[in-house]
């Protein structure tokens, strides 16, 4: 059975690809969100997170 693709309008998929993005910055303390666009397109979103730790707090 082939999985059946529903065709979203220009602005339902902006809508989506804006509400991810609000998703993933949200989500992160610390690091980056890279966009990546090939032809006018948002093609990939690449989250890039940091986890610092206190070098105080590790020696005690």
């Amino acid at each position: 059975m082939t999985p059946v693709k529903k065709q979203y309008s220009k602005e339902q998929q902006t809508a989506h690809i804006a509400n991810q993005i609000a998703e993933i910055v949200q989500g992160i303390r610390f690091g980056s969100v890279e966009i990546v666009i090939h032809e006018s397109k948002i093609v990939q979103i690449e989250r890039k997170e940091k986890f610092r730790f206190d070098s105080k707090s590790a020696h005690e």
